[in-house]
């Protein structure tokens, strides 16, 4: 019987994202309707401008590529009930880190060069975590907030820096110059951009997977995230595993940040980042808190991100519709949750009955 409901438990995760993307595509269907478009039509655009070519395939997995580290990350902290809403900041991190080594250190060897740029990001991206995890550890000051105001410090520091220090030497644009050809990552399906950072963005999912299912730490950093106060009586340091889950959430943010301006920009730009750590917000809730269901969630975001642009001009539906559908989807996954907690017992409503007694205690 434990077995069998296990087995219904294991389903349930797979069905809430797979049914709360379909509710969410007829809602956008009935979006296009009203515009007087043919909704049809309009999602097989959408699609076409995904899947059509080999070479719209690959934009896709270049779109899904950051997408994963985002998602990675915001996943890791959550295992830990520590809620990272500072990916979009460590990610720009990354980038900046990977930068600020790449113009440095010119002239190393292409695998030092990689590494040692990838090696900085983790680094920047980490220490970006690790600030609200520490105030969370020693001050117990929350970290959604914190992690929110260290995404706004990270615009205005890489803003300084590409204005600043590290702006490109003959030209009036907020950038970095070009980094040199032993900083960019091989592209290895010939005819797309498809490059080595999606076989690491893939080994991190193992390593992370690896790391919270079948690891003494990782056992740890989840039994604090199911119930602090019994991991703190069995003796595991509740304030450690904070900080720590922030700092390496951080760091995995940061990765994706390298990956992008390794594989992709090739050069730091202000305003770079197009919302790649906000979205590994949602990709990590339509995941269900899982490593490899952070792969296919990933990969749903970029079919959309790389097909909106399709769709927009062959049938005239503004980009702004996969934004509602992307909405829609965290929506119905978190009210399918919220329902599951309320029928366990997880989430109880106080009837009118107890109300009265509690505020007839209060009273006198």
């Amino acid at each position: 019987m434990k077995k069998l409901t296990k087995k219904n438990r294991d389903i349930t995760k797979f069905l809430i994202p797979l049914l709360s993307i379909l509710i969410a595509l007829l809602i956008g269907a009935i979006l296009i309707v009203i515009q007087g478009k043919d909704p049809i039509y309009a999602y097989l655009q959408l699609f076409s401008g995904a899947f059509s070519n080999k070479g719209r395939f690959g934009e896709t997995i270049i779109k899904t590529i950051p997408l994963i580290f985002t998602g990675l990350a915001v996943t890791f902290a959550y295992r830990c009930s520590v809620f990272n809403i500072g990916a979009e900041g460590q990610f720009m991190m990354g980038a900046l880190g990977a930068t600020w080594f790449a113009l440095s250190f010119k002239g190393a060897p292409h695998v030092v060069a990689i590494v040692g740029a990838f090696l900085s990001a983790f680094i920047l991206g980490a220490i970006w975590g690790w600030i609200p995890g520490i105030l969370k550890a020693k001050r117990g000051l929350n970290e959604t907030i914190n992690t929110i105001l260290m995404n706004y410090i990270a615009i205005q520091v890489v803003s300084f820096a590409v204005k600043g220090p590290l702006r490109e030497s003959n030209g009036q644009l907020p950038q970095t110059d070009l980094l040199e050809k032993a900083y960019s990552l091989t592209r290895f399906w010939p005819g797309t951009r498809v490059h080595t950072g999606l076989i690491l963005a893939l080994i991190m999912v193992g390593i992370v997977y690896y790391y919270i299912f079948w690891t003494s730490n990782g056992f740890r950093m989840r039994v604090v995230g199911l119930n602090s106060n019994a991991a703190e009586y069995a003796g595991i340091r509740v304030p450690l595993n904070y900080a720590l889950a922030l700092a390496i959430s951080g760091g995995l943010a940061g990765l994706g940040g390298a990956s992008e301006i390794l594989g992709i920009q090739h050069r730091l730009m202000d305003g770079f980042s197009s919302g790649f750590g906000f979205d590994g917000i949602a990709i990590a809730l339509i995941s269900g808190l899982h490593p490899i269901g952070v792969v296919f969630s990933a990969f749903f975001f970029g079919v959309l991100r790389t097909g909106a642009n399709t769709m927009q001009t062959s049938v005239g539906i503004s980009t702004s519709l996969v934004d509602i559908v992307q909405g829609l989807v965290i929506f119905f996954v978190l009210a399918a949750l919220a329902w599951q907690n309320i029928k366990s017992g997880k989430i109880k409503f106080f009837s009118k009955k107890q109300k009265s007694i509690e505020q007839k205690e209060a009273n006198s």
